[in-house]
Order: C-alpha cells, then structure tokens, then sequence
C-alpha cells in the first residue's frame, strides 16, 4: 500500500511522521483556511480556480500567504503521492502562538497538506434537511466547520450521508457541497452571498450546463421547492455531481435517473473523469 505523504511548513513526509505544533491557531482557534483540490489520471480539477479562492480566504482572514509557495507545495503533493486519482488537502493558519491569545502575537503562516487517494464514483445519496446553524462567513473557506459537523453526523443517524441546510425556509448547500434543484424543466441553484461557499464545482457544473445549451438560474431557493422538484444534486470537489435519492425527513417529487441530471452529468464526466 502506498504511503500516504504530507508536508508541514515546507518540510515532506509520511503522513503518519508529521507532528503539529499544539500552539498552532489552527487547533487552538480554527484560524485556519483549506482547499481540496482534486486530481484524476494526475491532472488537477479546476485547479486556478482553487488556488485563486484560497488566495481570496487569505485576503479575507487578513493572513499574509505567500500563494506561489503554496501553489508550489501543493502540485509537490500530487507529483509525490504516486495516486492515479484523488485529492489534496491543503491548510493554512495565521501561525504558531507562544501563548494562547485570540490577538495574534505575530509570525508568519503555517502551512500543512497531505495527498489522499479517492475513487470519483457517482451513486445516489439519502439526505436529511436541517437549519443552518454555521458562522456568517461561509462564503470564507475556513476550518470553522462545527456546525457542519454538528448536522452531519446527526444525519449519519438516520442513514444519509449529506444534509441540506436553509435559514428561515431559504435554501443555502449542503454540509460539504453546493446543491441544484430541477423545477420543471428548469435548473435552479442558491445565488452566492456570505452564507454560501463559492463552490469551484459549482462554477465548473454552470459552465457544463451552458455547453449543453441548458439555462440555470442563480436565485433564491426554498424548502418549498424541494417538495416539487424533479431531480436534486450536489456538487462538490470529491462528490462531483451526485443525485439526491430522497430526503428522509421530506416528501419529494424526485425522480432519480432525470433526464436533465443525467445529461449533465455525463458531460461532466466526459470534461473532467474520463
């Protein structure tokens, strides 16, 4: 089996080697920002587009990366990883304190990532829906993710393996993708704003859409519309695109296997895992 590698300031290494400083403001506070960033047959996924949204986190967070030696280290994880397929995770916090204090002393940012192998099949998921009980700034790709954590775990009780979350009935993503929903013909996703993560498969699924001269609207969606729509999916950087089968605490109209999802999907398939 091949050794899973990752890289802590600068340094590589067997994952399993790697020892994080207990001061980092990563573990102590979640002042951290991450990617994942995908890989098939060795060749990234959107990969621009990752490195520019982990540079934009950065800038909102106010920490000073230095984005080409992270581009640098993250492609070194890929090239040393040895995996066909799969994906890097890649952190950076504010830094090391010398002692535990929410106003950061100063020093520069800490860096870790590692390479995990990952098979890119698509099969329809149970979901469960839930408030949306996150932070204000989901649209920062922090290491913030208890109350995502919080809902899926809740949901992994009653057998799904994803959740979809609304504030006041308005739809948001699910726990770790973005959502899109089929009314009538027409695909619908929640317009961006602070309470919703940029997704760089999002971006990547629209683009799929426009090819097939397919329109999709970025709107306002609601719990009301899950009840009526055809077919659900999400999208993420290790889902791709993956249809919701049912919704266990919700009476839905799905229809698993639609023709719009299939269609989209396929393509993507054919751009990005083929």
């Amino acid at each position: 089996m091949t050794k899973r590698i990752g890289i802590y300031n600068g340094s590589l290494d067997q994952l399993d080697k790697i020892v994080v400083s207990p001061m980092s403001r990563a573990f102590l506070f979640s002042d951290s920002i991450y990617e994942v960033i995908p890989f098939h047959k060795s060749e990234f996924i959107g990969f621009q587009a990752h490195i520019e949204r982990l540079d934009r986190s950065a800038a909102m967070l106010d920490i000073n990366i230095d984005i080409n030696l992270c581009t640098q280290e993250i492609i070194l994880l890929k090239e040393r990883s040895q995996f066909p397929s799969g994906y890097i995770y890649y952190q950076v916090s504010r830094g090391i304190d010398q002692k535990r204090s929410h106003i950061f002393s100063g020093g520069i940012p800490e860096t870790f990532g590692f390479a995990e192998p990952h098979k890119f099949q698509q099969s329809a998921i149970k979901v469960k829906l839930v408030p949306d009980i996150r932070w204000g700034r989901c649209d920062i790709k922090s290491t913030s993710l208890l109350g995502n954590t919080m809902q899926m775990n809740s949901a992994d009780k009653d057998g799904c393996s994803e959740v979809i979350m609304h504030r006041d009935n308005i739809l948001t993503e699910g726990g770790a993708s973005n959502i899109f929903l089929v009314l009538d013909d027409v695909i619908k996703t929640p317009s961006l704003d602070q309470n919703i993560l940029p997704g760089i498969t999002r971006d990547l699924v629209i683009h799929t859409i426009a090819e097939l001269d397919l329109k999709v609207m970025e709107t306002e969606c609601f719990v009301e519309d899950l009840k009526i729509a055809n077919s659900i999916w999400f999208t993420s950087s290790t889902k791709g695109i993956t249809e919701v089968e049912s919704i266990s605490n919700l009476e839905t109209s799905i229809k698993k296997g639609h023709p719009i999802f299939s269609e989209v999907s396929k393509r993507y398939i054919e751009k990005f895992l083929t």
